[in-house]
């Protein structure tokens, strides 16, 4: 017998201010048709200026909790997944688990970018592994528009603010791929490519907020390859291929990226959950915000064996194998 992380609720959350490709045409030299046929993006939500990324968070957790059919007071662990938090510190975890009425186990942020959920997922599946939490909350949450310099058209139009979250419930399993729960984790990094995605502050660096900055097109070569092979890996990992695949669910960076790597695995298009034409890239919160859209429309079904992948800056990137 071994212990499985079971999904057993999700939840997700977007600010109301939708801002669409024709608004950002007043404001840089781009146009709509440039941003779609590149990114396949058309609108994207933009958190109000007294929202910050807790309060997203707390808002998708809430939903989480709430589908599960569980109480606060049950956790055991929060991860949240996020490259922007409130502050330096404390970690928004811990604003996350106060807001919910949690006063028992733990809260710490992971901090991956845009891989951040799978990391976390990963995180969580492992300490429901060795015993140490049963019940465990995941998010992934940002504001990516505060990070963004609304001067470059070569960024800013990609992202957008959100949170998703699921809930894993530890429960005991056979060991073997037809387990419900997540089946495998796979994650890599390589740090001699952080000039091709970063952001130019810090505190420690520069002492301020600092702009995202990205070499677009090395990141698209990158990102293909390196997505591809890690979800050959995981499957691998998790004694399923590819064509055992019900359900891609990659991170929503870019419409061509998520399409060459799906043509790269032979996963046809019907299989991806795409969610990045509404939503853009927002970072951690993208994989967990397709997976509500997804099970809340009825598409991911019990038994469906689901892929999450992504890649972010550093470079990160990872995958997951869940039988939902």
């Amino acid at each position: 017998m071994v212990r499985r992380s079971v999904v057993a609720g999700c939840g997700a959350y977007l600010p109301d201010r939708v801002v669409t490709n024709e608004e950002l045409v007043q404001r840089v030299d781009t146009t709509d048709e440039w941003i779609v046929q590149r990114t396949g993006i058309k609108t994207r939500h933009i958190a109000g200026d007294d929202q910050k990324t807790s309060d997203l968070a707390i808002a998708a957790a809430r939903q989480a909790l709430e589908h599960a059919g569980m109480n606060a007071s049950e956790l055991d662990l929060v991860v949240l997944a996020t490259a922007t938090p409130d502050h330096t510190f404390p970690s928004t975890a811990t604003t996350v688990q106060a807001a919910l009425g949690m006063t028992r186990g733990a809260a710490f942020d992971v901090q991956a970018v845009c891989s951040g959920f799978v990391y976390a997922m990963n995180v969580a599946d492992n300490f429901v592994r060795l015993g140490q939490a049963k019940n465990v909350l995941v998010i992934g949450a940002e504001t990516f528009s505060r990070i963004l310099d609304w001067e470059d058209r070569t960024t800013c139009v990609l992202f957008g603010d959100g949170a998703g979250a699921v809930v894993l419930l530890g429960q005991d399993a056979s060991g073997d791929s037809s387990d419900r729960g997540v089946l495998a984790n796979c994650l890599h990094s390589d740090g001699r490519h952080h000039d091709l995605l970063y952001v130019d502050g810090g505190p420690s660096a520069t002492q301020t907020v600092g702009h995202l900055r990205m070499e677009g097109p090395e990141v698209f070569k990158h990102a293909v390859k390196n997505l591809s092979s890690v979800v050959g890996e995981a499957l691998e990992i998790a004694g399923l291929h590819t064509d055992d695949v019900d359900w891609l669910v990659p991170h929503q960076a870019n419409k061509r990226i998520i399409s060459s790597t799906a043509r790269k695995l032979r996963v046809s298009e019907e299989k991806i959950v795409m969610t990045v034409e509404r939503h853009a890239n927002t970072s951690a919160a993208s994989i967990p915000l397709a997976l509500n859209d997804a099970v809340r429309d009825g598409r991911i079904n019990t038994g469906d064996v689901l892929v999450l992948e992504a890649m972010g800056g550093g470079f990160t990137w990872g995958a997951s194998v869940v039988r939902w």
